[in-house]
């Protein structure tokens, strides 16, 4: 097989309770034959535009030579470096394939007036003259890929050079985006409008910028392919139906709603972040879902694990895993990175079949969306903090949170507010070029909280994990992390900057979050070098 999947103990209980129905409910062969009313007829209509994924693979495979040419085309221009604007399922994936191929790719998926200027000026692997932009969008219309666009623009034009030579488009047909493709002379690849942006892996979405940074995607759908047969059947070793019954089901008691995501001496990289956003914005809905926690193999929610949580732990031989014994709760998976692909997608779909959710929906992301676009046309003033500490500025939903007047009492009585099933999330709005030492607060925060925790960085995760905050279990608390810096970069044709952008998409999160009952802290750091270590200390 292709794909392999070890369940023992409680979980083997529950994927023996769980998979008969499955296959009695002919789960596997429905989703196969694109069967839209699986998830019940209020969400057939959705579902009946949103199953191209499973036929992804014959598909895209004429995409493959036409890729292959444009790269061709590219490199006798001198390009040797590409930059990946998109958001979500529309940038996860690339980053996935091309560092488990170990080819390099420049992901800016941030707002970050730094981490843009950075992305624009270049790196190891050559400067803007030498770079291509892929342009990523379902949509159309994602307001930071088109800021992304409109400042690459405008720099090859500071250097007299064309854009239309360098730009690549992939959206979906009929887009805004298609138009400005097409008017501009771009690189345009429209891709299956039935395929939603977190299941597109293995679409024009995944394929186009992973081909262009130097990627095998043949030998990855060739992979896929080989599991397509598996993943198609209703049979008890059917490794999709195992994985969401294991993830999703119950034995009749509880169900663990939280998700560890572990990356255990395997080959592929980055493959939780992908899972992450998949999981999180398919299930969290309607006050149920799954959320995904990205862990490291000596995590605290690993070294001890709540009762409320599953792990999954990634390797590269499931079946001879060395310390399998040590597991006897976990489920361990193994296979090759387009096998993992296509077994997620099924099991994820699976799994809204078990929650009796659309797992094709995503009705909350739109909120944060609306609340920054109302803040950057009013354009308040910017409120005061609450109090500072040591240059960070704290900002609170609830007054009560700030009753210490200090950093380390407002994170100690955020934690108070975590109930037995509860989780912390953390929100990093700064470069995360810059900061990469920020994501390791996420360990010192789960080992003082004692509960789950999330690290996302913004806004990339208000398009995956977002979801979740908002529909999901009404059991999160908030901290945001924003950076006062001197740096700032317009933005062509609009009135706001990239940094009055990533401030309104911090707020308006934080104000739908606060208007549905989640406690938000926000810390501002003013130097922000200087004062991770504040954090860092704070959580201790």
């Amino acid at each position: 097989m292709s794909f392999e999947i070890h369940v023992s103990g409680r979980v083997a209980h529950v994927v023996d309770a769980t998979v008969p129905r499955l296959i009695d409910d002919l789960v596997a062969s429905r989703i196969t034959a694109a069967d839209a009313d699986l998830w019940g007829p209020a969400a057939a209509a959705e579902a009946a535009r949103r199953l191209g994924w499973v036929q992804a693979v014959s598909v895209s495979r004429p995409l493959v030579s036409e890729i292959e040419t444009l790269r061709v085309r590219l490199r006798a221009l001198g390009i040797t470096r590409v930059v990946l604007a998109g958001m979500g399922g529309s940038s996860l994936a690339p980053e996935v394939i091309t560092q488990t191929a170990g080819v390099p790719l420049v992901v800016l998926d941030s707002t970050s007036p730094s981490q843009v200027l950075a992305a624009i000026d270049g790196d190891a692997h050559g400067g803007l003259a030498a770079t291509a932009l892929v342009v990523a969008s379902k949509s159309g219309s994602t307001v930071e890929t088109d800021s992304a666009l409109r400042a690459f623009e405008a720099a090859w034009r500071d250097l007299g050079i064309d854009p239309a030579e360098r730009t690549v488009v992939v959206t979906d047909p009929g887009s805004p985006l298609e138009g400005v493709a097409r008017d501009a002379g771009y690189h345009l690849f429209t891709a299956d409008p039935t395929v939603g942006g977190r299941y597109s892996a293995l679409t024009a979405f995944g394929l186009v910028p992973a081909g262009l940074a130097g990627a095998d995607i043949g030998e990855l759908l060739d992979e896929a392919e080989a599991t397509l047969l598996e993943v198609a059947i209703d049979d008890q070793r059917n490794p999709a139906l195992v994985l969401a019954a294991a993830i999703a089901g119950t034995d009749g008691t509880h169900r663990r709603d939280k998700l560890g995501l572990v990356s255990d001496r395997t080959h592929i990289v980055g493959l939780p972040d992908w899972v992450e956003q998949l999981v999180a914005e398919s299930t969290g809905k309607q006050g149920t879902g799954i959320l995904p926690v990205v862990l490291l193999p000596l995590s605290p929610e690993v070294d001890q694990t709540p009762a409320d949580m599953q792990i999954v732990r990634i390797v590269d031989d499931a079946v001879h895993f060395q310390i399998l014994e040590q597991h006897p709760d976990e489920i361990v998976i193994s296979g090759s990175l387009g096998a993992q692909f296509v077994v997620w997608e099924y099991a994820t779909a699976i799994a809204g079949f078990l929650l009796e959710i659309n797992p094709f929906d995503q009705p909350d992301v739109e909120a944060a969306k609306t609340a920054t676009r109302g803040l950057l046309a009013e354009r308040p003033a910017p409120t005061a903090p609450t109090f500072v500490d040591g240059g960070v500025e704290v900002r609170v939903s609830e007054p009560s949170l700030a009753s210490s007047g200090t950093l380390a009492g407002v994170l100690r009585d955020l934690w108070q507010r975590l109930s037995s099933t509860g989780y912390v999330s953390i929100q990093a709005y700064v470069d995360r070029t810059s900061l990469p030492q920020l994501a390791g607060w996420r360990e010192l925060v789960a080992a003082e909280s004692g509960r789950p925790t999330t690290f996302g960085w913004g806004p990339r995760f208000l398009h995956s994990t977002g979801q979740f905050h908002k529909g999901g279990p009404a059991e999160g608390v908030f901290v945001q992390i924003l950076e006062s810096t001197d740096v700032d970069l317009e933005i062509p044709g609009r009135p706001f900057t990239f940094g009055e952008l990533i401030r309104a998409q911090a707020a308006g999160d934080a104000q739908v979050l606060t208007a549905l009952g989640r406690p938000v802290v926000t810390l501002t750091l003013t130097d922000p070098q200087t004062q991770v270590l504040s954090l860092f200390e704070a959580a201790q």
